[in-house]
């Protein structure tokens, strides 16, 4: 039996287009969902990613799966019916379909709401069988207690930065308006047990290591004894946090000894109103130049995500945001348009309020504007995002937030001219029509 695991994309991200390849990592979803394959069914496995390769014309496959975010769905439910008109079957999961799962069901033979650990197995025993479901859901009692290592020899290794990657938590706590994750998964943090973790670091052998988990310091117990086993490994790691970790002195020095060399955090707004309309006040209370001097002090780079369009939000903010993203230092500053993700509280108010201007999910890519903002135009705001990623990626500003930083090292330069072709590319491609 072979079966095909595809990561579909958005022309923004699709191969030969889009983000340059030094700007990607390997990711998780394809290279799990293999390792999760029962041995016993001699299956033969072929994964693509849309965003290093393309689709052959005369994919064969008995089972054809697809993993689906909101800014795929149009072009993976395009590639599935082309799939079943040729007779094959296709399954469906991700948290596109995890949020929006009859709309999903039109499109595929199966589909997976919620985390696949423990359905993707047992659909292929089914499938053996010939008696599978039609829908498979995660379970109540669902945990990470027994993961499994990604098979991540199953992808082209050198097409990303690093395929290093790995995960110790799973979902986040915390209930922001604008996110999915706790609407798709609940407000629960998952844990992989610490000694597999480290043994996958192992397995691996990279000395530069990513962990793509969410909110790596939402449980502290757990993540100072993570940080503790990292310190023998003598890694050098970068992952997320929230700007919580701000309130704890003894824990960012930890994390600095384990090797934290770079994080990323959920910034959102330099303005404290905009953070309180989408349920995100408490990074109000964290002074966030501050927080970066001290992160610049330990040597942790700092990637500074923020949002534009918040219901606060003016013209006035770009320029605020541009002023506090030089005079911090932000070494990788990264924007984004406030997206409403159907299924999300954030969509829900806005859809009440007649506010959502198109449900062409392939505009869902957090780069286009797809709602009518308060205090300033959809076109305001598109134009305004743009300025922003132009005014922060010249080189004289690339080299002051480096400078200012204190933060020379090639990998913050080569980042920030990937982010800088990114910039550029977002503008050209937003000029294009959208069909």
């Amino acid at each position: 039996m072979k079966i095909v695991l595809i990561s579909p994309k958005s022309p923004l991200y699709r191969y030969k287009g889009g983000i340059k390849k030094s700007l990607r990592y390997q990711p998780l979803t394809l290279t799990t969902l293999a390792a999760l394959v029962p041995d016993d069914l001699n299956v033969e496995l072929e994964l693509i990613d849309e965003s290093i390769a393309t689709i052959p014309e005369n994919l064969e496959a008995d089972i054809i799966g697809m993993t689906v975010i909101t800014g795929t769905a149009r072009r993976s439910y395009d590639l599935a019916q082309a799939f079943r008109a040729r007779g094959q079957f296709v399954v469906l999961g991700g948290p596109h379909i995890t949020l929006m799962p009859e709309e999903a069901q039109q499109y595929a033979d199966v589909i997976f709401i919620g985390y696949a650990e423990k359905t993707w197995p047992q659909f292929l025993y089914d499938f053996v069988e010939g008696r599978h479901q039609h829908v498979y859901r995660q379970a109540s009692d669902f945990d990470l207690s027994q993961p499994v290592f990604p098979r991540r020899e199953l992808l082209n290794n050198r097409a990303f930065l690093t395929h290093a990657v790995f995960e110790a938590t799973r979902s986040c706590v915390h209930k922001c308006e604008f996110c999915v994750v706790p609407v798709a998964w609940g407000g629960r943090q998952y844990r992989k047990p610490i000694d597999f973790v480290i043994e996958d670091i192992r397995r691996v052998g990279k000395k530069k290591i990513l962990f793509v988990d969410l909110n790596l310091v939402a449980y502290k117990s757990y993540a100072k004894e993570l940080f503790e086993r990292l310190i023998p490994l003598d890694v050098e790691w970068f992952g997320l946090s929230t700007v919580l970790i701000a309130n704890d002195d003894a824990m960012l020095e930890l994390m600095a000894r384990s090797g934290c060399k770079g994080l990323l955090l959920g910034l959102e707004s330099v303005s404290a109103e905009s953070l309180k309309s989408v349920n995100k006040q408490f990074n109000a209370s964290v002074d966030y130049r501050q927080l970066v001097d001290k992160l610049h002090r330990l040597h942790i780079s700092v990637q500074g995500c923020f949002v534009f369009g918040m219901d606060t939000d003016t013209v006035e903010i770009f320029d605020e945001t541009i002023d506090f993203v030089l005079e911090a230092g932000i070494d990788l500053p990264r924007f984004s348009i406030m997206t409403p993700f159907p299924g999300t509280p954030l969509f829900d108010r806005l859809e009440r309020e007649g506010r959502i201007l198109t449900t062409n999910w392939e505009l869902y890519d957090v780069q286009h504007v797809v709602f009518e903002p308060k205090h300033m135009s959809p076109e305001e705001l598109s134009y305004g995002h743009r300025r922003v990623w132009r005014e922060v990626y010249r080189y004289g500003a690339i080299y002051h937030r480096l400078k200012r930083a204190g933060n020379f090292q090639p990998l913050a330069i080569t980042s920030n001219l990937g982010y800088r072709y990114y910039g550029k590319h977002l503008e050209a491609f937003d000029r294009k029509e959208m069909g």
